[in-house]
C-alpha cells in the first residue's frame, strides 16, 4: 500500500492493481480496505483497482474529526484528483455503498457507474439496538472482546473461511473508539443521498435474501430511483453479502462494468 496525501488534509493509505477502467472499492463502517481480500484477486485484471483505507481506519490518517457521509466523499473525490482520474466506477459494501450514493450525487461528473453490495438507501433509526448496546459499552482502546461483540450482532447466513474473519477482526482492531462512535454517528444523522438528489450513474444492487439488519424494501427503493440500474437478491444470504458471496459479487459487478464499458446493455 501507498499513502497519499489529499486536498482534504488526510493521508490515505491505498492498494492498487490492475489496469483499465478504474475502479474504487469503498469498505463499511466498521471495516478496512482488508474487507475487499476475497473478491480483488476474483476480479479481472483488465479493471484497475483503487482500495483505500478511508479516514480514521487502518493505515490512513485518525483525525480527530470529519467522520460525515459529506466528509467521506470529498476524499473520494479528492483521491481520485490525486490519481489522475476524472472518474471512475465506485463499489460500495453496505455503508460504503451509502458513501459511494453520496459521491453519486454530489459530484455525479465523476462516477461512470455503481455497484451496491448490501447498500442501504436510508440509515435513519437503522443502528440494531443491540449493536447500539455493544458500541456504548466499547473500550479505549478497543479490546478483541469489543470486536466479538459486534460480530455477534451482524450473524452470518454462508460459511466464511476462519481465516477471513480472523483477519477482519484484526483489521477493526486498528479503529480507534472515537472513530467508531463518531462514523455512525454521521451515518445515521446524514440525510439519505436519494432525498439530497438524483443519481443518473448506473448502477448494479446486490442485496441479501436474508439481510438481519436492513429490510428489503431498501433494495427495491435504490433500483427504483436510480434509471439504468438491476437489482439481483441472493438466497441464504445476510447483510454481510460481501464476506459470503465474494464470487458471486465479482462475476456480476464484472459483468455489469464490462457491459457498461463496451457500450452495450448488461
Amino acid at each position: 500500500m501507498r499513502r497519499i496525501p489529499l486536498s482534504t488534509g488526510v493521508t490515505l493509505a491505498v492498494q492498487e492493481s490492475g489496469r483499465g477502467a478504474p475502479v474504487v472499492l469503498l469498505h463499511a463502517w466498521g471495516e478496512t480496505h482488508r474487507s475487499f481480500d476475497r473478491l480483488v484477486p476474483l476480479l479481472p485484471g483488465d479493471l484497475r483497482l483503487v482500495v483505500p483505507d478511508l479516514r480514521g481506519v487502518g493505515e490512513s490518517d485518525k483525525p480527530d474529526g470529519g467522520y460525515s457521509v459529506e466528509d467521506a466523499a470529498g476524499d473520494v473525490v479528492a483521491l481520485l484528483d490525486e490519481l489522475g482520474l476524472h472518474d471512475g466506477w465506485l463499489l460500495g459494501t453496505s455503508s460504503g455503498g451509502y458513501l459511494a450514493q453520496q459521491v453519486a450525487v454530489q459530484h455525479p461528473e465523476r462516477v461512470r457507474g455503481l455497484v451496491l453490495v448490501g447498500a442501504p438507501s436510508d440509515l435513519r433509526g437503522q443502528v440494531p439496538r443491540a449493536l447500539a448496546g455493544e458500541l456504548a459499552a466499547f473500550h479505549d482502546p478497543v479490546t478483541p472482546d469489543d470486536i466479538r461483540a459486534v460480530n455477534q450482532a451482524l450473524p452470518l447466513h454462508a460459511p466464511v473461511p476462519d481465516g477471513f474473519l480472523a483477519d477482519q477482526a484484526d483489521a477493526a482492531l486498528t479503529i480507534p473508539r472515537a472513530v467508531w462512535l463518531a462514523g455512525i454517528e454521521g451515518l445515521v444523522t446524514a440525510e439519505p443521498p436519494l432525498r439530497r438528489g438524483t443519481i443518473v450513474a448506473p448502477a448494479l444492487v446486490l442485496w441479501g435474501a436474508e439481510d438481519d439488519i436492513l429490510p428489503e424494501t431498501q433494495a427495491h427503493e435504490l433500483a427504483a430511483a436510480i434509471g439504468g440500474s438491476r437489482l439481483v437478491i441472493y438466497e441464504a444470504t445476510g447483510h454481510l453479502v460481501l464476506w459470503e458471496r465474494p464470487g458471486r459479487v465479482a462475476e456480476d459487478a464484472a459483468a455489469f462494468i464490462a457491459a457498461h464499458e463496451g457500450g452495450s446493455p448488461p
